[in-house]
């Protein structure tokens, strides 16, 4: 299973007043609130939080078919860094995925997965014809074989990233 999001930061940092009292309570858990507040940079930290709870959301809704969406369901632990790349895990109903963010200074993007392994199985997919939904779950479908690989979008601002999992 995969799931991914992007955050355009101009974008975000416009839209979205992070600061303002009672948003973090409303978004992150206690733990999360301490990444924030104890990150240099808080405003990274805030849109990289929320780009992987929603990256496993969408896990989360491909396996159920539930649109119960609630941020404080889902938890994202400490991160470390590898090759540029921030990895960690987000917990939440019961179960537990795994992501990888990209992070730079005009967007922020999480793949999540259900299995570490798969990172590496995971490809963006530009030509998205083949692309069709089931209920609102889409997948890459061939014709010669009837195979359905899923397939995750993402959209916001002036970023869009489709990836897909062989």
């Amino acid at each position: 299973m995969i799931g991914n999001d992007i955050a355009d930061l101009t974008l975000a940092a416009q839209q979205s007043n992070w600061q303002r009292p009672g948003f973090l309570r409303k978004i992150f858990t206690e733990f999360e609130q301490l990444l924030i507040t104890e990150s240099l940079n808080r405003d990274l930290m805030v849109w990289m939080l929320w780009s992987r709870k929603e990256a496993a959301y969408k896990i989360f809704n491909r396996q159920t078919n539930l649109r119960l969406y609630n941020p404080l369901d889902f938890e994202c632990s400490a991160m470390t860094v590898s090759a540029g790349f921030h990895y960690g895990t987000v917990s939440g109903k019961n179960a537990l995925y795994y992501t990888k963010t990209e992070a730079t200074t005009a967007f922020v993007h999480t793949i999540a997965t259900t299995n570490p392994d798969d990172f590496a199985r995971i490809y963006p997919l530009k030509n998205e014809d083949a692309i069709l939904k089931k209920g609102n779950i889409p997948y890459l479908f061939s014709s010669s074989d009837a195979r359905q690989q899923p397939v995750s979008i993402s959209h916001h601002g002036q970023f869009r990233r489709v990836i897909a999992i062989n």
